[in-house]
């Protein structure tokens, strides 16, 4: 399976939840704590290493807070 991850620009983050609802392997969530804005910012949860770097977040993102990164598949020799 590809692995990737997100970094959010968590202050640009207006909290209007189209990534949550939008990412295929549900590893978005508001976070507990306000940014400077105060919204509740988009966090990524990685506990399982779930996130493929797929995009779809960055993608319907309508602040283009997403940078995606994404590792390369391995192939057998």
């Amino acid at each position: 399976m590809t692995r990737g991850t997100v970094t959010i620009q968590s202050d640009r983050c207006k909290s209007c939840g189209l990534c949550i609802q939008a990412c295929p392997q549900h590893v978005l969530a508001f976070a507990e704590e306000f940014n400077l804005r105060g919204y509740r910012p988009v966090q990524l949860d990685e506990r399982e290493h779930h996130c493929t770097g797929c995009g779809v977040c960055a993608l319907v993102c309508p602040d283009v807070v997403f940078t995606v990164y994404r590792q390369p598949l391995r192939r057998a020799a």
